[in-house]
């Protein structure tokens, strides 16, 4: 039995053309500007790829920030009348709905906007009457006070002098306010005389500060004891908007949907999701926006691969010729050209990954950018590296990267040996 001889056609394994391209990045060059060329893709696709990590963290880290924030400081559903002053007999109400598949707990409150002044300073200011037991359960605002305390609105404290007042440290900022100094509180719902709309006021004590790091909590906020608001309002017994703490915020509208039905007729709800839509919205537009951007550093440095291939093509004419020559085929030698940008590609994208994502632990771990709050909302920019950004960005890397490849592969498949070994 003869051994079997191997077919002339039979292609080498592919680790052929990898060790030639390999060989080929490596080699000296007789052009010293071909290496220089690399060296820049090489870099140029790691400044791009770690840009695009650092924007993608940067902009997962606000909507990450701005949802925790929104969702913690607040509920997630809100229940109001779709007519009228507001809710009446809301007890019965607050204790059936709290029965509702996936409420947690369940908070009464009187929305009110005011004039809060304290000497020749003031600023206007979004009340909550509140029962403080309650609101603890749907919000973490009260939780966040750094001076004073929320015990003074506890319904059961007795206060034979002035009502007590939690407002945020940007308004008291606002006001020059500290703890135990007297605010003018003048709520437009005021009373008809005889001399037309008179609006009420009343006085109250400032014993908390809180700070959210949310700057639109802290500029404009502010509690007080339920009887208090409704006393200030004219409003006995009457609240305006049911709070909701669910057990899972993504199940908002259909959770909302269910106790529009169990609270009967003349009832809407409000979800998170509603109230802060266009915010998310643009910052998802930001995100796609950044990313096409950033994305035409890589196709920049793909252009810089181009020429390189080009150039190296040109450099290694006879080396080409001479492998054809052995029998090394066509398809091998696009190949050979295909991997060496490769090999480009992946050496940027890993240094650009490992750039990218140690730039955002850093500033995630360290907050060293600080940013104005009354524009930002928040007082430091966030970074949240996620991995499928890691996922997407090098494949974008490396997919523009190839396309850059093709025309200098194909070019080097099309040398013909006898034109280019002629002269030689």
């Amino acid at each position: 039995m003869s051994p079997q001889v191997s077919s002339r056609n039979e292609r080498p394994p592919i680790k052929f053309e990898l060790f030639i391209a390999a060989r080929y990045l490596r080699a000296r060059r007789r052009q010293a500007v071909v290496g220089l060329i690399t060296v820049i893709s090489v870099l140029g696709v790691a400044a791009g790829v770690a840009s695009l990590i650092i924007a993608l963290a940067i902009t997962n880290g606000m909507r990450r920030d701005l949802q925790d924030r929104l969702v913690g400081a607040t509920s997630h559903v809100d229940l109001m009348r779709t007519a009228g002053d507001g809710i009446r007999d809301w007890r019965p109400l607050m204790a059936r709905l709290a029965t509702v598949p996936h409420v947690q707990s369940v908070a009464p409150g009187l929305y009110g906007q005011v004039l809060i002044s304290r000497g020749a300073r003031s600023g206007g200011a979004l009340i909550k009457g509140i029962v403080p037991a309650d609101e603890r359960n749907i919000g973490n605002l009260l939780q966040s006070i750094t001076q004073g305390s929320a015990d003074a609105l506890n319904p059961t404290t007795i206060t034979t002098t002035t009502p007590p007042i939690v407002i945020g440290n940007e308004l008291a900022l606002t006001l020059g306010a500290s703890l135990g100094d007297t605010l003018l509180v003048t709520s437009p719902q005021g009373e008809l005389t005889p001399l037309g709309l008179v609006p009420r006021y009343q006085r109250f004590r400032v014993t908390g500060i809180f700070t959210s790091g949310f700057y639109q909590y802290d500029s404009s906020y502010a509690f007080m004891r339920l009887a208090d608001s409704q006393h200030l309002f004219s409003e006995p017994d009457l609240i305006s908007v049911l709070s909701f703490r669910i057990d899972d915020l993504y199940k908002a509208q259909q959770v909302g949907h269910a106790l529009e039905q169990a609270a009967g007729p003349g009832f809407q709800a409000t979800n998170w999701m509603e109230q802060n839509r266009e915010l998310f919205r643009a910052l998802k537009l930001e995100q796609v926006v950044t990313f096409i951007v950033l994305a035409l550093i890589v196709v920049v440095a793909a252009l810089n691969i181009l020429i390189a291939l080009t150039m190296m093509v040109m450099e290694k004419t006879r080396d080409i010729a001479v492998m054809m020559s052995f029998g090394v085929a066509a398809d091998q030698v696009r190949r050979i050209f295909l991997f060496q940008g490769l090999l480009i590609s992946t050496i940027g994208t890993t240094l650009g990954l490992a750039l990218g994502y140690a730039t955002s632990l850093a500033g995630s771990h360290f907050r060293f950018i600080h940013l104005d709050a009354s524009v930002y909302s928040i007082d430091y920019l966030p970074f949240a590296p996620h991995l499928t950004d890691a996922l997407i960005v090098a494949a974008v890397s490396l997919g523009i990267s190839l396309l850059a490849t093709l025309y200098p592969s194909s070019s080097a498949a099309r040398v013909l040996p006898a034109e280019a070994l002629r002269y030689e």
